[in-house]
């Protein structure tokens, strides 16, 4: 059995000229609509460098296997993620809880609109999901939400602002992806991630937020 630790999912090489940036978007963009086509089992390398339009060699040049291209994409997924968080919850002009209720609203639009591929990306988390690079873009953005619990619940424990931040961050995840599984409408996105925010809101303030 294949050790999926020691699975290579970093880059070969990094593009360092216009035109080569041009030849990696070019193969990220063709990942995304196969993956979106064929979902994570009938996921290739030979069909994404077919949909680019470039060799198979053209796309081993940058990406060693289909896992590393999968990676790159939920990677990237993850930075976007978590420069959602960081410019929703670092805003110290807005009070803790309306920052909360914002980004909640965020979150679970953003969660609807990329149903199909993260959907797609979860199936395909196995192939890389226990390697290193993987736990270390997954972690990136643990710190902004317990920045801001200390914000948000200055007096409570730090076991309290703990919990707190795990469970919003747990909640989000599995409800948002779980909600967003279906066709929603924008009226349907915006009741679900009201209620969301106001129980994490009526949560934070049982715990001396405000």
């Amino acid at each position: 059995m294949t050790d999926r630790r020691s699975t290579r999912i970093s880059s070969r090489k990094q593009p360092r000229q216009v035109r080569s940036a041009g030849l990696v978007a070019a193969i990220l963009e063709a990942a995304v609509q196969v993956l979106a086509k064929e979902g994570a089992q009938r996921f290739t390398t030979a069909r994404v460098a077919e949909k680019a339009g470039v060799s198979i060699g053209s796309l081993y040049q940058y990406f060693p296997n289909k896992a590393a291209i999968l990676f790159r994409l939920q990677s990237d997924e993850w930075r976007q993620t978590t420069a959602l968080l960081r410019g929703i919850l670092e805003d110290a002009g807005t009070p803790p809880l309306e920052r909360l209720r914002t980004v909640v609203r965020a979150f679970i639009r953003s969660e609807c609109e990329e149903a199909a591929m993260r959907v797609a990306l979860n199936d395909a988390a196995p192939l890389y999901r226990d390697v290193p690079e993987a736990q270390e873009a997954k972690a990136a953005g643990d710190g902004i939400v317990e920045a801001f619990m200390r914000e948000a619940l200055p007096d409570a424990p730090e076991a309290t602002r703990a919990l707190a931040g795990d469970l919003l961050t747990t909640t989000l995840g599995e409800v948002g992806r779980r909600f967003s599984e279906v066709p929603r409408t924008p009226a349907e996105i915006e009741a679900y991630a009201d209620a969301m925010a106001a129980m994490f809101c009526a949560y934070l303030r049982s715990l001396g937020g405000g």
